[in-house]
C-alpha cells in the first residue's frame, strides 16, 4: 500500500520561507520529493494541505499542487495496472518526469564494472567485461537501452553465441551475469520492472543436471593415502582437496583468505564470501593435522594457506593470484586422479559436491545436508547432490517384499 501527502518541510531555507514537498510511504519507507513551492508559515493550511487565501497567488498555486497530486497518484495506478512492484527511487524518476526505460546498457555496465574495481572485486568485474565484449560485438551500436532486451533479443543473443561455438556453461555465464546487470538497473531505478525479460526467458535452462562431480567415500580414502613422498609437487593440492572436504566444502576464495584468527580452539569461524553466511566448523582430525602441518611452516602472513604471498596484496594482484594458483590446483588434482586412476573428472568444486553427496549415501536428510553447505534454498543442495547408484535404489525398493519385523515388548 502506498500513501502520499502534501506538506511543508519541518524547518525553513536560508530566506525564511518553507518548502513545499511531496511525502509517499510505501511499505513503511518514506520518500521526500521538493515541489519546487515556498511560502511563509501562516500561508498555509495544515488541515487542507494547500496554500491559503492570504497567499498572492493562493489559488494559481493551488491548482499547480491538484495538478502534481494527480501526477503522483497517476503514477500509483500505473504501476498497479501493470503490476509493477516499483520502488520509492522508481517513482520519483518518473514524478520527476526522467525516463527510467531509455537508460543506455552499456553506459550503466561501465559504471558498475568501474564501481567492482574501485572495492576489489576484480574477479566479477573480469566477467562483467567478457559479457559487455560479447553483446557489444553482437550488438554493433552504442544505443542499447533496456526495454530493448526482450525474450526475444536474448533468444538471438543465444543464437548468435552458439554459433561462435559456446558450450551451455559459457551461456549460462554471460545470461546470468546479463540478468545481474537488469536487476541493477531495476534497483536503481533506472528501468521498471515491468520490462524485465528473464521471467519469460529462463536461464536455469543452461544448468547441466546431468554432469555429477562427486566422489565416492572410497575415491576420497584414496586421496587421503596417497603416498605423498612419491609425488611431492601434489602436496598441497592433496591437503587443499581434503581441508575443504572436510570443512563443508569451503571454496577456494575462502581458503585463500583463511587467517590463523579465524582459529578459535577446536573450531574454524568464518564469513563465507559467496553468501556472506556465518560459519562455524568442528576440527576433526583431517584437519587438525593440516593445519599443524602449515603452522609449523611459520610463514610471515595471517593466512593459513600458502596461496597469498603478503598481508597487503592490491586486488588486482589477490586476482592474479588466485587465477594461477586455482589453475594450478585443479591441473594437479587431474594429475592426482589419474594416478589413483579415478576416472571421475576433479576440481576444486569436487571436494564440495563429495561432502555433499557422501553425507546423502549416509543417510543424513537433505535439509540438514543443505544448512552445513549454507545454502539458502534447499533446491541448490538438491543439484550439488549425486544421483544414486542403482544398486542403492533397487536395494531399496526390495525392503517393500521384505516381512515386517515383530515389534520387541521390553517387559
Amino acid at each position: 500500500m502506498s500513501s502520499i501527502k502534501i506538506l511543508l518541510r519541518n524547518k525553513p531555507n536560508k530566506q525564511g520561507l518553507y518548502p513545499v514537498i511531496l511525502k509517499i510511504i510505501k511499505d513503511r519507507k518514506v520518500k521526500i520529493i521538493s515541489l519546487g513551492l515556498e511560502c511563509q508559515l501562516n500561508e498555509w493550511d495544515e488541515e487542507n494541505f494547500c496554500f491559503k487565501k492570504n497567499h498572492k497567488n493562493s489559488i494559481q498555486r493551488n491548482r499547480i499542487l491538484l495538478k502534481l497530486k494527480d501526477r503522483a497518484l497517476q503514477i500509483i495506478d500505473d504501476y498497479r495496472i501493470d503490476g509493477v512492484d516499483y520502488s520509492l527511487k522508481q517513482f520519483e524518476q518518473k514524478f520527476r518526469g526522467k525516463s527510467t526505460s531509455n537508460s543506455r546498457v552499456f553506459d550503466f555496465w561501465e559504471e558498475q564494472i568501474e564501481d567492482k574495481m574501485l572495492t576489489g572485486r576484480t574477479g566479477s568485474a573480469k566477467v562483467g567485461k567478457d559479457t559487455l565484449r560479447t553483446l557489444s560485438q553482437y550488438y554493433k551500436k552504442s544505443d542499447l537501452e533496456f526495454k530493448d532486451i526482450t525474450p526475444y533479443f536474448l533468444n538471438k543473443f543465444e543464437t548468435y553465441l552458439r554459433k561462435r561455438g559456446y558450450s551451455d556453461g559459457g551461456l549460462g555465464v554471460r545470461m546470468r551475469e546479463l540478468r545481474a546487470l537488469f536487476n541493477k538497473a531495476i534497483e536503481n531505478g533506472i528501468v521498471e520492472e515491468k520490462y524485465y525479460p528473464f521471467k519469460k526467458y529462463k536461464v536455469s535452462k543452461f544448468k547441466s543436471g546431468n554432469v555429477k562431480r562427486a566422489l565416492t567415500r572410497e575415491q576420497v580414502k584414496k586421496i587421503e593415502n596417497l603416498d605423498i613422498s612419491n609425488h611431492p609437487h601434489l602436496l598441497n593440492a592433496k591437503n587443499y582437496f581434503l581441508f575443504s572436504y572436510y570443512t563443508r566444502g569451503m571454496n577456494f576464495y575462502d581458503m585463500m583468505f583463511l587467517k590463523w584468527s579465524n582459529i578459535n580452539n577446536d573450531r574454524i569461524l568464518y564469513k563465507r564470501s559467496k553468501t556472506k553466511g556465518h560459519f562455524s566448523i568442528k576440527i576433526i582430525e583431517p584437519i587438525r593435522e593440516i593445519l599443524a602441518f602449515y603452522k609449523a611452516q611459520n610463514r610471515p602472513t595471517d593466512y593459513v594457506f600458502p596461496i597469498l604471498l603478503n598481508n597487503k596484496m592490491t586486488p588486482q594482484q589477490i586476482e592474479n593470484r588466485k587465477h594461477k594458483i586455482l589453475s594450478r590446483y585443479n591441473r594437479r588434482l587431474s594429475q592426482m586422479a589419474k594416478i589413483l586412476e579415478i576416472e571421475t573428472n576433479i576440481s576444486s568444486y569436487t571436494a564440495r559436491h563429495s561432502f555433499a553427496t557422501n553425507l546423502k549415501y549416509g543417510g543424513i536428510s537433505t535439509d540438514v545436508i543443505s544448512e552445513l553447505l549454507g545454502h539458502r534454498d534447499v533446491k541448490i543442495t538438491q543439484s550439488y547432490l549425486k544421483d544414486f547408484e542403482d544398486d542403492i535404489l533397487d536395494n531399496a525398493i526390495d525392503k517393500l517384499l521384505e516381512e515386517p519385523q515383530p515389534l520387541l515388548v521390553v517387559a
